[in-house]
């Protein structure tokens, strides 16, 4: 069973209970992304580290070529 499925069983249960109805899969997922993407921000700043750019400077260190 898929969570189309089981929202599709949540909902005809609300329906028949009369409940309101569940939120649709994938409602929240931009918010939750968001959340963690600030929470994160905000980890770094604590520790001292710049806010932005983690990414990219962790891809460049792994990525650039070394001297040898």
């Amino acid at each position: 069973m898929n969570a189309l499925h089981q929202y599709l069983f949540d909902t005809y249960r609300a329906a028949q209970l009369g409940e309101p109805t569940p939120p649709a899969p994938g409602t929240h997922d931009i918010a939750v992304l968001r959340s963690v993407r600030d929470r994160r921000r905000f980890e770094r700043v604590l520790a001292g580290r710049p806010a932005r750019g983690g990414l990219r400077a962790a891809l460049h260190r792994r990525l650039r070529p070394r001297a040898f």
